[in-house]
């Protein structure tokens, strides 16, 4: 026999005796948020299932909460760029020069839910919105609902509004927050709490969810308004693209099936999730005992929309101060 085939017998010999390498690969994501909030308890546990259900256990999924992988929600976005993790979850408002077209969906149009308005922007997504996510791999694009204000008094009128101190729900919208009479004040929403406890802010636009559980405005709110101008936080679900062309054909499959239109859509459905669960809660909560919930009037709700859209034609002539002429266009696009 040959020294090339005693080697190729001794080399079978030694790789039958020794432990099979694994093919799993894991995906880390980087979460902003608590541990026990709906998308790493709901949205994440549903990718993370899929994945590992559909490549039998070679493709997994880590969530790393609470900013395990970097601290704060502003970076979330060059994160994923810049692979400091796999996947990132983030709200486009936070770097607002990356998305403009992507916030138009923030101030208040025609949808009352995140599902309505999750599936407005994917409607207007290729044709609008695509050039914003080139440097990733975008898994999910999707809305919450701010349907109702936190205060710390009664602002259910126009009159009661002016000169309070309210957190406008992106810096875009600071010209709404005004022709409401408001003052802007901007704070993310991980210090609104104490903002509505010590009177740093008088109110702020905000989703059922936050009232409750991990965010407890019901602690200090005195006040919830509701048939208040619904605004929409839009948040991203994105991977770092290098990571993505590095998988298998298998594992992009999987990725492709599960990205876009049905990320989204699980995404909107894990906020309006959370806003029916935390509204139950409210319903026969004791922390509700100090908190009126006021209903604007028909009355004073259109004073409010008239003040909105004076407000829009500011954020327009703004837009176009930055070169982006078809603002409008967009926003059309997205509330026709």
């Amino acid at each position: 026999m040959k020294l090339s085939s005693l080697l190729g017998a001794a080399a079978i010999a030694i790789a039958s005796v020794l432990p099979l390498k694994s093919a799993a690969e894991e995906l880390s994501v980087a979460n902003f948020v608590p541990p026990q909030h709906h998308t790493n308890a709901v949205l994440f546990k549903w990718f993370a299932d899929k994945v590992a259900a559909r490549s039998g256990g070679s493709l997994t999924v880590k969530v790393y909460p609470a900013g395990q992988l970097g601290a704060g929600p502003v970076q979330q976005y060059k994160r994923a760029v810049e692979g400091v993790a796999d996947i990132t979850f983030g709200l486009q408002a936070y770097t607002p020069a990356i998305f403009p077209k992507s916030m138009l969906i923030i101030p208040p149009g025609k949808s009352a839910t995140a599902k309505e308005a999750t599936e407005r922007l994917l409607a207007v997504y290729d044709e609008h919105l695509a050039s914003e996510y080139e440097d990733v791999k975008l898994l999910g694009i999707f809305t919450t609902a701010g349907n109702i204000w936190a205060a710390t008094s009664d602002l259910s009128t126009m009159d009661s509004l002016q000169g309070k101190k309210m957190v406008p729900y992106a810096a875009m919208t600071t010209p709404i927050v005004e022709a409401l009479g408001g003052v802007p004040v901007q704070m993310p929403v991980t210090e609104m709490y104490t903002g509505l406890s010590t009177g740093t802010i008088d109110a702020t636009t905000a989703t059922y969810n936050n009232i409750t559980a991990p965010w407890n405005f019901w602690d200090v709110s005195t006040h919830l308004m509701t048939n208040v101008p619904v605004q929409h936080a839009v948040f991203f679900v994105a991977m770092n693209k290098e990571r993505y062309l590095g998988l298998s054909d298998q594992h992009r499959a999987i990725i492709d099936d599960l990205a876009g239109e049905t990320f989204s859509l699980q995404g909107a459905a894990s906020f309006d999730g959370a806003d029916a669960n935390s509204l139950e809660i409210m319903q026969s909560a004791d922390q509700m005992a100090n908190v009126t919930q006021v209903e604007v009037s028909a009355e004073e709700r259109a004073k409010m929309d008239a003040a909105l859209a004076e407000g829009l034609e500011v954020i327009f002539a703004e837009y176009e101060a930055r070169g982006i002429a078809d603002a409008r266009e967009v926003y059309e696009a997205i509330n026709q």
